[in-house]
């Protein structure tokens, strides 16, 4: 093993026989020779701060100086004078040192390089550092004892303007521009300039901006001009290539690199692989980039598929006192990971603990035969090892769910013999609508894509659900089924929960079906009463193709002449009748589901294999992971939250739990944060004043939109950066998790705020429900937090009878494994569905 400590002169490597040390040895990383021995070596975590007694006497000094002599219950005070870290200690760095050094100390006289607007930048964070400072001294000074935060003044911890004027000062500098311009000093005109964006062609319906690419194209080469067309991916350049050669442009070629480019005569078109967000034109060279033709798309890098049901992949997933269920033994504690002696060698073992102090040492390899209890009750008795009682209860288990899994397999047997239209893509039409997508497909995306699609051509009703996480791209796959569906004369109802989600999506379709032959209504509470008799009229006579709305669309006026696809967005927030009519549509017509986080009775089915599952687990590049603090209410924190959200730019989302909280969250946003502009939505408002309220927020006319869980479900504002959920204890996890999803859909960092009251306790539950959204904090968890929520919710009535009392005598998990099992071997014909061939051992 080598490591390289920054105090060491040397890198070191020590040398293990096994878990044996052998020897410390310094060595010369380039010849990797050893050049020294050592006996021992001290190995310590490391920080800014430095706990000694030198710093922490410079520490109690400063501190008493500036906040006055400290009251009991300073807990940074009493933590460092102990000798002990305390969180955040770092904020009070220039306290622990006589002095402290700045970037500029470190850099001598090197030049410096600014990009574009970066000065700007940090005259604006300068004022924004001294905001924040001027908030919390404010407060300090209302109440010394009581305040929160005890700040200290900018000039300690940040260069003041004069100071990072004069640290810039005779100092060597370069300023990056987009393009040199010829006014700018100094700066050199290559005679370089940005290139044609097609953003108009795309806005206009009746232009298609293939052919006014080909004709761009053809202009350029009349100029005397070589033509480069820099595509993102070898996926994209195929399709490019494809589509631009059905619009007349014929002499194409495709090249590895820029020289081949070059090379070639200059009446022949070059398609390479060119990472290039714009393109550009030189009195030479023209280059047109992907982007300027299709808008703003993206690359992402691929990921390996994860198997959809990969509970306990790994020993790491458990943590000391989680129960868990051993498949010959029953249920059990995991206490730890232990190295045992066994047959003259050590092995890695998991210790469980079960009942009268037995204990159990399962090897690590061994760990597919263990899965989680799921259940978090304090009461429940764990199994003796080597009784009778877990055989017992696991094989009545096995034969209710052998009934259970009979009358699965009858409704999926119903469905499988219906027939359905057969719908397969045209070719030519349906990949220039593919490529109108502005992004690379994922692995996982690009198999949800296919699975739908060759569910959608075998001839049986469809009733596939697509999880994937917010924003991830579900969307996509529902357009794409939408038009392989409407492009055979077949009609597409789309079904969400809400009227702003209702809203988006008809937005998203008219877009990306701009152009073509097809028609879009929508049916919601939004639609003035004569769109509505219009839409119910064209869906009856077959002349709308596509209707997007709420449940309306399932009401008892809305009738279809020839309905093919139904698309249900959010399942979960959808009611039992509601449920029940779209349960009658599965077995007529072809049914897609997306969710990000779905209920547990959906999540069962699908795992089970009755409903068919597509995981989406991919997330779209750049995306960064949604920061989240769970944090008793603080007004400070909060509008700090809120200002550093304006002062980049963004807006923000405040949402609480009920409408009776509107009133004191506005008297807060008054009061603490003035400069910010705020507007207040709730679904008790009328269709035209929430339409006007959302329009002016999706606009940027205000920052903060105030509102209930109206946004919950599905809402697309890429300029939506900071969520703060105001008593988050009152919130459900699912509905917790799918308001962070509004934030953070673009390049930028979000950041998520749960408040809780600060001087109340809350409930288990909710406490419970908060530790498991903060620990999802990673891309991709929509999946694991279904899983979550089906371990703490149980997995519901799936035939309409009460089960959950059976399932937590063997554990969730094993009850899952334990059904897919039973619908695998039926739908195989493994077995007959006897109950005496069932035997209580699992092999």
């Amino acid at each position: 093993l080598d490591l390289q400590a920054p105090g060491m002169p040397a890198p070191i490597r020590l040398d293990f026989f096994g878990d044996t040390l052998e020897s410390i040895r310094s060595f010369d990383p380039e010849t990797q020779r050893t050049v020294g021995q050592l006996r021992s070596l001290d190995l310590v975590p490391m920080s800014e701060v430095t706990l000694t007694t030198d710093t922490i006497r410079r520490f109690r000094q400063g501190y008493t100086a500036l906040f006055g002599a400290q009251t009991r219950g300073d807990m940074l005070y009493e933590a460092v004078s102990e000798g002990r870290r305390h969180p955040g200690m770092e904020h009070w760095l220039p306290l622990f040192y006589g002095e402290t050094d700045t970037l500029f100390d470190y850099i001598g006289d090197a030049p410096l390089l600014f990009d574009a607007l970066a000065e700007d930048a940090a005259v604006e964070r300068l004022a924004q550092i001294q905001d924040y400072y001027d908030a919390r001294k404010s407060q300090f000074d209302v109440d010394p004892a009581g305040a929160a935060y005890k700040p200290l003044p900018p000039e300690a911890l940040y260069l003041s303007p004069d100071q990072w004027r004069e640290s810039l000062g005779a100092r060597a500098t370069l300023r990056a521009t987009p393009f040199a311009q010829p006014d700018l000093r100094g700066a050199l005109d290559c005679g370089a300039r940005p290139g044609r964006n097609f953003a108009p062609e795309r806005a206009d319906d009746n232009v298609n901006v293939f052919e006014a690419a080909v004709a761009h194209v053809r202009a350029l080469q009349g100029a005397g001009k070589r033509v480069v067309v820099a595509a993102w991916s070898d996926g994209s350049r195929e399709r490019l290539a494809s589509v631009l050669a059905e619009h007349g442009l014929k002499q194409v070629e495709t090249v590895a690199s820029l020289s081949q480019a070059l090379a070639l005569p200059k009446n022949v078109v070059a398609l390479g692989v060119i990472g290039l967000e714009a393109g550009f034109e030189t009195p030479d060279i023209a280059v047109v980039g992907e982007q300027d033709i299709l808008g703003d798309r993206l690359v992402r890098q691929r990921r390996k598929t994860r198997r959809a049901q990969d509970f306990l992949s790994e020993a790491a997933s458990l943590s000391a006192g989680d129960l868990v269920v051993h498949v010959d033994h029953g249920i059990g504690r995991f206490v730890g990971l232990k190295t045992i002696e066994a047959a003259g060698a050590p092995h890695d073992c998991l210790e469980l603990h079960y009942a009268d102090a037995a204990k159990l040492y399962l090897p690590v390899e061994n760990l597919e035969l263990l899965s989680r209890y799921g259940s978090e009750d304090a009461d429940v008795a764990l199994d003796r090892l080597g009784g009778v009682g877990w055989q017992t209860r696991r094989a009545k288990m096995k034969k209710r769910i052998l009934e259970m899994a009979q009358q699965l397999i009858k409704i999926a047997a119903a469905r499988m013999l219906h027939e359905a239209p057969r719908l397969v893509p045209p070719e030519g039409v349906y990949e220039e609508f593919c490529a109108r997508f502005a992004y690379d497909e994922t692995e996982d995306q690009r198999n949800a894509i296919d699975a739908v699609l060759d569910d959608l051509g075998k001839g049986r009703p469809m009733d596939r659900l697509v999880c994937g996480d917010v924003g991830f791209g579900k969307t996509e796959v529902a357009l794409r089924a939408a038009f392989v569906v409407a492009i055979n004369g077949k009609q597409v109802a789309v079904v969400v929960p809400t009227t702003l989600l209702s809203r988006q999506h008809f937005k998203n379709f008219t877009e990306r079906f701009s152009g073509l032959p097809i028609k879009i209504a929508q049916l919601s509470r939004m639609v003035g009463a004569a769109d509505q008799r219009a839409a119910r009229e064209g869906l009856a006579s077959g002349d709308v193709d596509i209707v997007v709305g709420t449940h309306a669309v399932l009401g008892k006026q809305v009738s279809f002449r020839d309905l093919a696809l139904v698309i249900v967005d959010e399942e979960q927030h959808f009611g039992v009748a509601h449920k029940e009519k779209l349960k009658n549509l599965r077995a007529e017509v072809h049914v897609l589901t997306l969710s990000a986080t779905p209920i547990p009775r959906t999540m069962q089915l699908a795992m089970t294999g009755v409903r068919e599952l597509s995981i989406i687990a991919t997330p779209p590049v750049d995306r960064l992971a949604v920061r989240s603090f769970v944090t008793p209410f603080d007004e400070l924190v909060v509008r700090e939250a809120l200002l550093r959200e304006r002062y980049r730019g963004g807006q923000a989302f405040y949402v609480v739990p009920r409408i009776d909280d509107l009133d004191e969250v506005q008297a807060f946003l008054r009061k603490h944060v003035p400069e910010a502009r705020f507007v207040v939505a709730h679904g008790q408002m009328t269709p035209t004043e929430l339409e006007d309220k959302m329009s002016a927020f999706y606009e940027g006319k205000y920052d903060i939109l105030v509102s209930t869980t109206i946004v919950e479900s599905g809402l697309d504002i890429p300029t939506a950066n900071t969520l703060v959920v105001h008593r988050a204890d009152m919130f459900g996890l699912s509905q917790l998790y799918q308001l962070r999803g509004r934030v953070g859909r673009s390049k930028t960092r979000a950041y998520a705020l749960f408040t809780v009251p600060a001087n109340r306790a809350i409930t288990p539950q909710a406490q419970k429900r908060l530790e498991v959204l903060q620990s999802l904090d990673s891309l991709g968890a929509g999946f694991q937090l279904a899983s979550h929520d089906l371990d703490l919710r149980g997995a519901g009535n799936l035939l309409g009878d009460e089960q959950s009392g059976h399932i937590k005598e063997v554990g969730y998990e094993l009850y899952q494994q334990m059904l897919s099992d039973a619908v695998a071997a039926l739908k195989a014909g493994v077995v007959e569905p006897r109950e005496e061939q069932w035997s209580p051992t699992i092999t």
